[in-house]
């Protein structure tokens, strides 16, 4: 990267799949019956509930990617 440059640590690789994602922490979301607020701000959200939902966001994109290299044969 050139000077000036840089590059965030959480920037998307696919950024298509930032609506994807969105979705997949909705549902994540409500199945751990945490509230996401309406306009999406989770500055107020508890870190223990942002952790649980990022930490089950992961487990389920591994699980995907699993799948996809065993040829979504399970």
């Amino acid at each position: 990267m050139g000077a000036g440059q840089s590059r965030s640590s959480n920037a998307l690789v696919v950024p298509q799949a930032n609506q994807a994602l969105d979705q997949l922490k909705y549902e994540v979301a409500q199945e751990l019956g945490i509230a996401i607020p309406q306009d999406g701000y989770m500055g107020n959200m508890a870190t223990r509930d942002a952790g649980a939902i990022g930490g089950h966001i992961t487990r389920r994109l591994v699980q995907i990617a699993e799948q996809q290299l065993a040829g979504g044969s399970r």
